[in-house]
């Protein structure tokens, strides 16, 4: 029993480790500037419908998906109910729109590389291609 407790104790660490590093999202832009800089709370202001100092589209990913979760707890510091809730009184009032959202990161990949100006956020686990700019790596 003895030498099952280190293997064991080494494989919850690996899996551990492994689903650490699937919590790391991209912010991923179809932009000329590829020397472009934001920060998190730029990033925020900008899906939350505030002013940034570029002229970006952010697309979002439905509620249901995982990486928004993970991008909302990480970037936004925001629940998805907050969120909507949010959304629903911009829409009300006409102030803002809230980002364009597509059904799965395929779909925001694709939309990502066709349409110039626009940003999304992404999971690690997507092949980002060269003719986008990884603008901050969140983990």
């Amino acid at each position: 029993m003895k030498n099952y407790i280190p293997l064991l104790l080494v494989s919850a660490l690996s899996f551990t480790k492994n689903v650490n590093a699937n919590n790391t999202i991209y912010v991923v832009a179809n932009t000329t500037d590829t020397l472009i800089q934001l920060n998190r709370q730029q990033i925020r202001n900008l899906f939350m419908g505030g002013a940034i100092p570029y002229d970006l589209k952010a697309i979002s990913l439905p509620p249901e998906n995982q990486t928004r979760v993970l991008f909302n707890t990480k970037v936004v510091g925001l629940t998805e109910a907050r969120i909507q809730s949010y959304w629903a009184q911009m829409r009300f009032t006409g102030r803002k729109v809230a980002p364009k959202e597509v059904d799965s990161e395929i779909l925001a990949l694709e939309y990502l590389k066709n349409n110039k100006g626009t940003i999304a956020y992404l999971s690690s686990n997507a092949e980002i291609p060269s003719n986008l700019t990884i603008i901050l790596e969140i983990e």
